[in-house]
């Protein structure tokens, strides 16, 4: 019974991220729209084959709460290693002088984030982070992947090694993830950091929960 349910829960959640893919691509949004605001700046990471808009409903909602919120071009659809990510990150919360930035990213987003906090220029400008599903252990099932990008997840990738030693940075983080995560099989928990399991199942659908929602707006309130 299980069984049926997770492949359920995969097909339901490759169905939402083929969606927001589709919906981003037809999108008008510029990366300028939502900098506007009184509150806390927000800086988006998205995950791997992901480009800023794939967050589009995450960033209207902090913006309608009052934030301003700040999208990495740069980042692309997010395929380049994660200290390259880290590096546009950075460059851009130095270009554009940001401090006391939250961070809201997915999935490799938290990965990058996470590098820019612990190491570099950008890591005294970043207040917090809320990661939602990011395999901040890796995943076992990377070692089944052909491709590169994807391997790079790999829990013995130095990469991850190097993060998992930057402790300082995880008291800062709130790492938020889904019951069931058909990509990173072992969880998102993170020592040292606000871990919060959200009662819903998929890699993309989580960033639908009310939870998370919740948690990323108490976060950057």
């Amino acid at each position: 019974m299980n069984f049926v349910r997770h492949q359920l829960a995969r097909l339901a959640d490759y169905a939402y991220a083929g969606w927001r893919q589709l919906s981003g691509m037809m999108s008008r949004a510029q990366p300028g729209d939502f900098r506007s605001g009184h509150l806390a700046p927000v800086l988006i990471i998205p995950g791997v084959y992901e480009r800023w808009q794939f967050l589009l409903p995450v960033i209207r909602e902090l913006h309608g709460a009052g934030h301003p919120v700040h999208v990495v071009s740069a980042l692309g659809s997010n395929r380049a290693p994660v200290p390259k990510g880290a590096a546009h990150v950075t460059g851009y919360l130095v270009e554009h002088d940001l401090h006391a930035v939250v961070i809201v990213a997915h999935s490799k987003g938290g990965l990058i984030g996470k590098h820019v906090m612990g190491f570099g220029e950008g890591a005294d400008r970043v207040r917090q982070m809320v990661a939602v599903a990011t395999p901040f252990g890796g995943s076992r099932y990377a070692n089944l992947m052909l491709g590169r990008t994807l391997r790079a997840f790999r829990p013995a990738n130095e990469t991850l090694v190097l993060l998992a030693g930057a402790l300082t940075a995880n008291t800062r983080i709130v790492s938020v993830y889904p019951r069931f995560d058909p990509h990173i099989p072992d969880g998102s928990a993170l020592a040292g950091a606000q871990n919060v399991v959200v009662q819903a199942s998929g890699h993309f659908r989580v960033l639908t929960h009310r939870e998370t929602r919740a948690e990323i707006l108490r976060a950057a309130a």
